[in-house]
């Protein structure tokens, strides 16, 4: 293992599909998915892991120090992009659970997530072209115009044409209810004249495909104002024919793009609508439905965030652990003084030991929580069970805002904790982990701020049904303790869990009774500590669950190596208990101490 060569822990991708979430199984029972043994899920995994290491990861440093460009409102991507890009269409990569109509391999979402975790870990920005592409394709093959609806799909699912949602306007930024591009009817049914600005456009324009569909949120004459007076709208590129030939090329321009602090090979773009000429764009839907149809593509653009942390923490430590094997410096502290001692590897080090532990554990506690969740949506999209369906689907739901939020958090703390660990040489660019920094930073800010996230879960989730979501949550989680308690090596451990989990249950009571009271402010001033708070929870609870997988593993009988990395999982749960879960008690007396100090005004006068 080198500390600049892209790698991935494909043992543990394996064990968590398999062994823990039995996914193949839960999935073969229905018939859409009875092909999907484990041979077909290992295979695909060592094809996208060979992919993700060879012909993704080079392009990672050449799109950061080359950046996009733009001439002429058009925009080049980095050397590199557009062939790999090509090739990675041509392998069916972007269409995996796109249906066999659209020319997809029509498999289960997870195939998505778990190949995406190795394709992002090696080029985040690379990765957001057919990330985007298939998101906003995923959008049309549900809400699309009958007429378009089949030929967007397939082209965008096969790479021929890219995808994008245009959201974010100049001074209306995660306001969108105060967006004001116009949509004005034109004498062709469902055709309208788009005229207005959005900004923040990631992929708003690229090299990489003939064609780009925008999906743009814009009001329509006399619309209320808000969110309810949104609509969205499909805008070509280029205009094309029930063929999908090519026109006139539509009057949407890229008139600038940012310069940010990471993820420098994706283009994002300010887009200027029917300043030019003519901006066409048609109805998808109803009048007033924009938001509700785009949270369909905001949602799976959420979870896809999540899998920017993973994907970043996963990196980062793989990294870090293979730096810290190599670099030699210092004595051990037990020959602390002995100048004549040997040298040994940094990895030897206590608080070397210590960062690379809290790497591991979050980096596979948020592996179990991502690939949970999606497979709990595989199964609700699948199920004919209508009451099964409501509670995965609500899990889902509440779901959510913690993987984008707390994955994004701790993918970023875990780069970061990447860079300690190589010390000075991590500052620089001769090693990749200051460009996971400032790569992974975003994912906390885009696709919804993580307070955003935060409130969403305090203000909608948690009292949707009077808190059902919430109290099904606590019934697996109750569930899953019961499993552990049996195992002696657990039971410690698992009444630690309760009273984190007790905790957690006090806040949400805490903060509802706030909610009940009217004292809206003060709830929401602790809406990220009880989404962290939660946060800390879940990840103990799946650190414990594999812990638990792993002494029935051992019990079984396992070899050499697989001894050493179920005992591993005993580690995890027993470093989670002792040094992170402890944050969730403490982020329980900040969330019931009803500090309100920031409300003063002479704070900030």
């Amino acid at each position: 293992m080198s500390s600049t060569v892209f790698s991935a822990d494909m043992r543990d991708i394996r064990f968590v599909l398999h062994e823990v979430l039995g996914a193949s199984a839960a999935l073969k029972a229905f018939e859409a998915h009875a092909d999907l043994d484990v041979e077909l899920i290992d295979s695909m995994l060592d094809t996208a892991y060979d992919v993700a290491r060879n012909q993704l990861h080079p392009l990672n440093r050449v799109g950061d120090r080359e950046g996009v460009t733009l001439k002429d409102n058009a925009v080049t991507t980095p050397t590199g992009f557009k062939e790999t890009f090509v090739e990675l269409a041509a392998g069916g990569w972007i269409g995996i659970s796109a249906s066999a109509a659209h020319g997809g391999m029509a498999l289960p979402h997870i195939m998505d997530i778990c190949t995406g975790e190795l394709f992002t870990g090696a080029a985040p920005a690379f990765v957001m072209y057919p990330g985007l592409t298939k998101a906003a394709a995923n959008l049309l093959a549900i809400f699309g115009p009958e007429d378009k609806r089949d030929l967007c799909c397939t082209n965008m699912f096969s790479g021929k044409w890219g995808g994008t949602m245009c959201l974010t306007e100049p001074g209306a930024g995660s306001d969108v209810g105060s967006n004001t591009t116009r949509a004005t009817p034109t004498d062709e049914p469902g055709v309208f004249h788009l005229e207005g600005e959005k900004i923040w456009i990631s992929g708003g324009d690229h090299d990489l495909s003939e064609n780009i569909i925008h999906l743009v949120l814009a009001r329509t004459p006399g619309a209320p104002a808000g969110t309810k007076g949104l609509s969205i709208f499909l805008v070509p590129k280029f205009e094309f024919d029930a063929e999908g030939n090519l026109g006139a090329r539509n009057g949407i321009y890229v008139e600038g793009i940012e310069h940010k602090m990471g993820i420098n090979g994706s283009a994002t773009c300010a887009i200027a609508l029917g300043a030019r000429h003519a901006c066409k764009g048609w109805l998808i839907g109803e009048h007033g439905q924009g938001m509700a149809i785009m949270f369909h593509m905001m949602n799976e653009a959420r979870i896809a965030v999540g899998v920017q942390g993973l994907s970043a923490a996963a990196a980062g430590y793989q990294y870090a652990k293979a730096f810290a094997a190599e670099r030699i410096q210092g004595v051990s502290i037990k020959d602390f003084g002995n100048a004549a001692a040997p040298k040994v590897t940094i990895n030897q080090h206590p608080n070397v030991r210590r960062m690379l532990m809290w790497q591991k554990v979050h980096v596979e506690a948020l592996r179990a929580l991502i690939y949970d969740t999606t497979l709990k949506a595989d199964i609700a999209h699948q199920t004919t069970d209508a009451d099964k369906k409501r509670e995965l689907d609500g899990h889902v739901e509440l779901m959510t805002p913690i993987v984008k939020s707390y994955a994004s958090d701790k993918g970023f703390e875990s780069a970061v904790l990447a860079v300690q660990v190589f010390g000075g040489s991590g500052y620089t660019q001769e090693y990749p982990v200051e460009q996971i920094v400032r790569d992974t930073k975003i994912s906390s800010i885009y696709e919804g701020t993580n307070g955003i996230q935060a409130m969403d879960l305090l203000g909608r989730k948690m009292r949707k049904g009077s808190g059902v979501l919430f109290m099904n949550w606590l019934g697996w989680a109750g569930e899953e303790l019961d499993r552990c308690r049996v195992h002696a090596e657990l039971a410690p451990l698992v009444a630690s869990f309760e009273k984190a989990r007790d905790s957690l249950g006090n806040s949400a009571m805490h903060l509802g009774g706030l909610g009940m009271e009217g004292r809206l402010d003060a709830a929401m001033l602790q809406s990220k500590n009880f989404l962290d708070q939660f946060g800390n929870v879940i990840l103990g609870l799946y650190s414990l669950q594999q812990a638990r997988v792993a002494l029935e593993k051992l019990a079984a009988g396992a070899n050499d190596d697989d001894q050493v990395f179920y005992k591993g999982k005993l580690l995890n749960a027993r470093f989670y208990t002792a040094q992170v879960l402890p944050v969730a008690l403490a982020l329980g007396k900040v969330i019931t101490g009803n500090d309100e100090s920031c409300f003063d005004d002479s704070l900030f006068a």
